[in-house]
């Protein structure tokens, strides 16, 4: 499994580092809007739609709201800003969710609907979000490619301290090796990382503490989305999403994190006065 997770990362950073630096913002739009339909896809799977036909009427549903997402961006001034904050809503009661789940299993046809509606605040803001962070000026590639290292940081430092120093579960019942003291070390890899890169992007020094605080901020996040997908995947009693990438699992299991990460940060960049 490491053998496979290791070669499959290979093949896949390059790609992905010189797609979002290599292709203009139009052309990662529709490749995204391609790996959204995948993760709707697999979504529909999770939330109890069994069949092609469910799950591809999902699909279409979930493509036709991508596009009026982008249409509504587009043509009425702070419409992204709504959808970005409205996911951003969305996340805390998805916290909430996380941390008051005590192992409950199977799933209702109630819980399919209000699953259906879910996967909208999880897919689509995530879409729109990417697309106006790589969109945004000339650095927006770069901030793109920030967002994804700055997760991988975060996930790499919880990793290697909540395996040394871990003893507080943060969420048992979802993911049991999850740990508080990981969540600190994830934290300060982050910050790390994102004054760094505030020097780098050369911003003055208030513009420094700010970025350093929003990034801080999209990785609390980017917890609650990489634990609100193991609380789905808990309750059908699955480990992976899906078999798209060997040793990964499927493309939801690749972006849980980004899911919460990408809006807030898109969130961010809106407050100050740019992606619209």
């Amino acid at each position: 499994m490491l053998k496979q997770r290791l070669l499959t990362a290979l093949v896949l950073i390059p790609l992905v580092v010189w797609a979002v630096l290599g292709l203009n913002t139009e052309v990662l739009a529709l490749i995204l809007a391609l790996f959204v339909v995948i993760a709707s896809w697999e979504w529909g799977r999770l939330i109890g739609l069994n069949s092609v036909v469910t799950k591809t009427a999902y699909a279409l549903m979930i493509v036709t709201l991508l596009l009026l997402a982008h249409l509504g961006a587009r043509q009425l001034a702070g419409v992204g800003f709504m959808i970005f904050a409205l996911a951003g809503a969305w996340w805390l009661v998805g916290a909430a969710w996380v941390f008051v789940y005590r192992g409950a299993k199977g799933i209702k046809a109630r819980d399919t609907f209000i699953g259906m509606l879910v996967g909208i605040l999880v897919l689509v803001p995530t879409w729109l979000a990417l697309t106006r962070i790589h969109g945004f000026s000339a650095d927006g590639p770069y901030l793109m490619l920030f967002v994804m290292v700055l997760i991988w940081a975060a996930d790499s430092g919880a990793y290697f301290v909540g395996r040394k120093l871990g003893r507080h579960k943060l969420a048992p019942a979802v993911s049991p090796g999850k740990t508080v003291e990981g969540v600190v070390g994830g934290l300060v890899a982050a910050g790390l990382f994102s004054l760094i890169a505030a020097f780098g992007f050369e911003l003055p020094l208030l513009g420094i503490a700010g970025f350093v605080l929003l990034s801080l901020v999209v990785v609390l996040f980017s917890i609650v989305g990489d634990l609100f997908e193991s609380l789905v995947k808990r309750r059908v009693g699955v480990k992976d999403s899906g078999q798209l990438l060997p040793g990964h699992g499927g493309m939801l299991d690749r972006i849980d994190s980004l899911t919460a990460a990408a809006p807030i940060f898109a969130l961010g960049l809106s407050l100050f006065g740019g992606a619209r």
